[in-house]
């Protein structure tokens, strides 16, 4: 068995993972929202879905990240959601 091959892969793992946190940090940074106005951004997005679905609290992921334009391909800033869906709740108003 090759010892530096198995540490080798978790090394490429913890490298992976430093990678994408600091690009988490650098879309933060350069969106100019501080760390409170995003909270509170998710905050009403789970609100506002919440009164129309059920939806999973630990499958919740809403992160800030970078993407680049259709029409020119420059970068920008974008806030993507992934809100698993229980149910969709049953209720007269909505109908």
């Amino acid at each position: 068995m090759d010892l530096f091959k198995i540490f080798g892969k978790n090394k490429n793992k913890s490298k992976n993972v430093a990678k994408e946190r600091l690009k988490l940090v650098l879309v933060h940074d350069r969106s100019d929202l501080s760390p409170k106005f995003l909270e509170m951004i998710k905050g009403d997005i789970i609100r506002i879905v919440n009164e129309y679905a059920e939806i999973d609290q630990e499958g919740l992921d809403i992160k800030l990240t970078r993407m680049k334009r259709d029409s020119d391909d420059s970068p920008m800033s974008a806030l993507v959601a992934n809100i698993p869906i229980v149910k969709i709740k049953d209720d007269e108003k909505y109908t």
